[in-house]
């Protein structure tokens, strides 16, 4: 399985970006899909998490301002980030979620920065 993020730049403080992640198999086989995060010296931190039956959760940090979604016929899911700030620079990484095993795409680079 291989996931490919795109969508990521530099962006004002404020502003917004919508992360994607292709998936190189057929959705239907993942039992969920995500998005993680891993800032320099930081430890990889949990966004954000769709199942397969559309349900959604996310971390304290990103609720109300990051939103998880998917496009089945596309293979895709995305992650919309709005009201951006300095702490949510990081590399943005998605994963799947296939039976017991977890794929990860290798990240994208979103800079939050005036």
């Amino acid at each position: 399985v291989q996931l490919v993020e795109s969508g990521g730049g530099l962006v004002q403080p404020g502003g917004s970006l919508r992360l994607s992640c292709v998936a190189s198999i057929n959705m239907g086989s993942l039992k969920a899909m995500g998005w993680s995060r891993q800032a320099p010296g930081k430890e990889r931190e949990w966004l954000a998490r769709i199942t397969a039956g559309g349900v959604t959760m996310y971390s304290d940090s990103v609720k109300g301002r990051f939103t998880i979604s998917r496009d089945v016929a596309k293979n895709t899911w995305y992650l919309q980030m709005n009201d951006l700030n300095a702490e949510d620079t990081a590399v943005y990484l998605c994963n799947a979620q296939m039976g017991a095993l977890n794929f990860w795409g290798r990240g994208t680079q979103i800079t939050v920065s005036s």
